[in-house]
């Protein structure tokens, strides 16, 4: 005879759902995805498409200064340092959204610029030799919008307290009863 079980508690488990920092092997599964990909597209296209233009290298490069800069500004506004406004935490929440976003977006252009760079390092025709530069500056910028962007999402923490300054929360209320 089987005993009938209870379905299993309804609603999210506590840390299930939590957001955690980005994982650096996500990032790296997503390039090297992109890589993977761009040296298969770039091989059967690559006589049919025009030169390798140099916007999106300036504004990879645009994006990855402004979240470098939104890191420093925020994590004085964290820290509450003098002459600093304080921190809405609902901008903080939307930077680490963006932080997050922008960091695997960087991680598939870095795989994607590699992937490409690698094809115009094996081929040896002028049109590949001149399209090398856009290439590697465009994986350079590609890169540091994934420092800037995981700089801004762990400028986004709220900084440990000291143990005499700390209030226990709901976890810890529940072990002690």
């Amino acid at each position: 005879m089987t005993v009938p079980q209870s379905p299993p508690p309804r609603g999210p488990a506590p840390d299930r759902d939590r957001m955690g920092p980005t994982r650096p092997a996500t990032l790296l599964v997503a390039g090297l995805a992109a890589a993977a990909l761009a040296w298969l597209l770039i091989s059967f296209f690559y006589g049919s498409l025009p030169e390798l233009p140099w916007l999106p290298v300036v504004t990879l490069a645009g994006l990855a200064v402004l979240e470098g800069y939104a890191a420093v500004n925020t994590r004085g506004r964290i820290e509450r340092r003098p002459g600093r406004d304080p921190v809405n935490p609902l901008m903080v929440a939307r930077f680490v959204v963006l932080a997050k976003a922008s960091a695997l977006a960087g991680a598939i252009f870095a795989g994607f610029y590699a992937g490409l760079a690698g094809w115009l390092f094996v081929e040896s025709t002028r049109a590949a030799t001149e399209d090398r530069p856009a290439a590697l500056a465009g994986m350079a910028a590609s890169l540091a919008l994934v420092a800037a962007a995981l700089w801004l999402e762990r400028s986004c923490r709220v900084p440990e307290r000291p143990d005499d300054e700390r209030e226990p929360d709901d976890r810890e209320n529940r072990h002690i009863h």
